[in-house]
Parts: structure tokens; sequence; C-alpha cells
């Protein structure tokens, strides 16, 4: 699919914590931005400099050359991609869908399945690097798919990325996006243990991160995710809820393939005891109050 901006429209939806940001960056970028939001006042400041939005996934399907969704749960995937106001049921043949949430693997098959014996598109482009990534457009994107679609979508991901790399036939992304939240599960742990040592210790916590974030402990989690804990800022740029939900994705696809993963376990365990203090809502870093 040839990419003109003055032509081509971009139907988004979901205007999250990260979402929000990403669609903006398509519309500064030039391109016609059609939006669908379950709230729709989150889409006001959009709208007023020029983005139209829709009433329904089914309106904004029929007028996008590209969709992109990225919503919470793979449950509203299959709502927002499979039912019958949908994507899939709505989209016209040759256009391309995206989906953007961190969800099943094999949801990113159906949905490629179900795209092929339309005409339509399907890659599966899950994110990593929170609402700073999604606010500065220097997210890693992680895609699934046909290698030529991969291909016509790259100049719509890197306006909301830097790292976009295509890791294989659908699911990929997916399945790639899982070993990304394996990996960070078991740091946001070790980074909060480690800044609760330091402030036990009668350390500055800043001090200490300016040495430790400098040499072989230094991560994107405790770099970014250390001083918000340091000042206390709760505030999501990822949901435990969704953490969790990942997680729990992670956990059933390492059992179908017979890999132990304890590290994945705790952290999938503590992240719960703060959902169960009704803290779902906050961020990831929230998980140090555990340690305090």
């Amino acid at each position: 699919m040839e990419i003109k901006r003055e032509k081509t429209i971009v139907g988004f939806i979901g205007l999250g914590v990260m979402g929000h940001s990403m669609a903006g960056h398509i519309l500064a970028a030039g391109f016609g931005l059609h939006l669908y939001n379950r709230t729709s006042s989150k889409a006001d400041d959009l709208v007023e400099k020029g983005a139209v939005l829709e009433a329904s996934v089914a309106d904004l399907a029929k007028k996008s050359d590209f969709i992109i969704a990225i919503v919470g749960f793979p449950a509203d995937v299959e709502e927002v991609f499979l039912g019958a106001d949908g994507v899939l049921e709505n989209a016209k043949a040759g256009s391309i869908a995206i989906d953007m949430t961190t969800s099943e693997p094999a949801l990113a098959v159906t949905l490629y399945d179900e795209g092929k014996q339309r005409g339509i598109h399907v890659l599966d482009a899950p994110v990593s690097g929170g609402d700073l990534g999604a606010q500065n457009a220097t997210l890693s994107i992680m895609v699934g798919g046909d290698h030529q679609t991969f291909e016509d979508a790259l100049p719509i991901f890197e306006i909301m990325g830097k790292n976009i790399v295509y890791q294989g036939k659908a699911g990929a992304g997916q399945h790639t996006k899982m070993a990304n939240q394996i990996a960070i599960a078991a740091g946001m742990v070790a980074v909060c243990e480690s800044l609760a040592y330091a402030v036990k210790a009668g350390l500055n916590p800043q001090t200490v991160l300016e040495s430790i974030g400098q040499g072989a402990a230094g991560s994107w989690s405790l770099n970014n995710m250390g001083p918000r804990i340091i000042n206390k800022d709760d505030q999501p740029g990822f949901f435990i809820k969704h953490f969790i939900k990942d997680m729990g994705i992670a956990t059933a696809a390492s059992k179908r393939m017979g890999l132990s993963t304890p590290g994945l376990d705790l952290a999938l365990s503590l992240y719960q005891k703060m959902a169960d203090k009704g803290l779902e809502n906050n961020g990831t870093q929230a998980l140090y109050k555990l340690f305090q």
C-alpha cells in the first residue's frame, strides 16, 4: 500500500495513557485521523486539532486505510476486531489493521487468519516504553504478520517509535512482548528491593540511583521508574492491572511450552497482592509500597 499523507486515512481506537499520545503523533505528521474511544471526551483535544471522532468502530473501519487499536485486555481486542460492529467485519478489502495491544499470541493468529479471509492485512505490533515512550515517540514496536504488510506499515510505525523490529509470522510480535514483560517483571521487583535497601541503610536514594543507574545494574526500569518511586509518584505510565494481565498471558504461554518461570511467578504474586489492596490502577512502580 502506498502511503500519501494527504490522502491516507488512519483510524485509531483507544485513547488511553499511551494511545492518546500515539494518535497525536499521527495527526501531527499530517495524516487524516479518525478516532474511536469509549469515553469520547478523551478525544476532545485531538478533535480540536483536526481529528474526526467516530460514533463506532464500524464507522471508523469503513473510512480508514490503516486501523490501529491499543486497548486493555484480550476480550477488548476480540470485541474491537471480531465483533459484528468490529474492524474485520467493516474494514475495506486491502486495508491494514494493526493491533498494538499487548494480547494473547494465539488471538493474534486468529485475527490474522480472519483478516486474510476478508482481504484485510493484519499485524500484531505490541509496544514497550510506557507513557514516556508514547509521549516522546520512542516506543519499541515488535511486529508479527506478513513481511510485506510490515514494510507497508513502517512509515506509520516510524511516527510512533524508534526501535521497530519485524519478528516473524502472525503472533511473533506478541510472543516477543511476552519475553519483554518477563524481563521487566523480575526486574521491577529488584528495583523496588534495591531502593528499599538504600533507604533502610540510611542512604539518599537519589544519590544511590546516580551511581547504580550508570553501572552494571542500570536498566530502563531503574532509571525511569526509580525516580518516580523516590518522588512517591504512583501515577500510571503502565497500569498494575495491565501488567498482571500481561504476566498472566506469559505464564500461561510458558506452561504450554513446558517452561519454568520462577521469577515471573514471584513478580505476578507480588503484583497480585497490590491488586488485592485495591491498587490495580496505580503505576507498576507502586510495587515499592510492599517493601516500605
